[in-house]
């Protein structure tokens, strides 16, 4: 069976351990974690990763966030992947820092790579992981927050996190999202 994980975020130096590319981070942790390589190819990093019969395909779209349907959409068709089998990474704003919840449908919640793939694909019915980075920001200081990088004590707290992410990515491969959510939404 063929899968894609995408992992949404910014390319470049200037965003790499911004909040809002946590989708980034955890793919390259399981990345790292499995010795899966990254190689650039249209409109994204892509690797592969082998398990338990499943090809896990992982992708860090290069089109920025506010236009990751172009790159999602692609890959799908490039790989002959069901939307079903689909899982994209994101922060979210509305849950507390490190708390972590995944979700078979839902709404874009403000969140405009989500709006993005939401509009290209048509459809709000693609699985979803939504990493929560908190919303401790005075009012109007949303776009700097998420820009920013995560705290010293944040930091610290990110592998237990990213170890729970890979868990939850290996368990959507195998056993579904009903399943995946049962054991581990928070």
């Amino acid at each position: 069976m063929n899968y894609l994980i995408i992992g949404l975020g910014n390319i470049g130096p200037k965003y790499a351990l911004t909040r809002h590319n946590i989708g980034f981070m955890c793919v390259d942790w399981l990345a790292r974690q499995e010795d899966v390589a990254f190689e650039f190819e249209k409109y994204a990093y892509h690797g592969v990763w082998k398990y338990k019969g499943r090809q896990i395909n992982l992708i860090k779209p290069t089109t920025y966030m506010n236009l990751s349907g172009k790159a999602t959409h692609y890959w799908l068709n490039k790989l002959k992947v069901p939307v079903e089998n689909a899982l994209v990474i994101t922060d979210d704003l509305a849950l507390p820092f490190g708390k972590l919840r995944l979700k078979p449908k839902g709404s874009a919640g403000g969140h405009n790579g989500l709006k993005d793939i939401e509009a290209t694909l048509g459809t709000s019915d693609y699985a979803r992981l939504k990493f929560g980075i908190g919303s401790d920001f005075g009012r109007g200081r949303q776009a700097d927050y998420v820009l920013n990088e995560f705290s010293n004590q944040e930091f610290d707290f990110l592998p237990e996190r990213l170890d729970k992410v890979k868990k939850i990515v290996s368990e959507f491969c195998t056993i579904g999202i009903e399943r995946t959510m049962n054991f581990n939404n928070e």
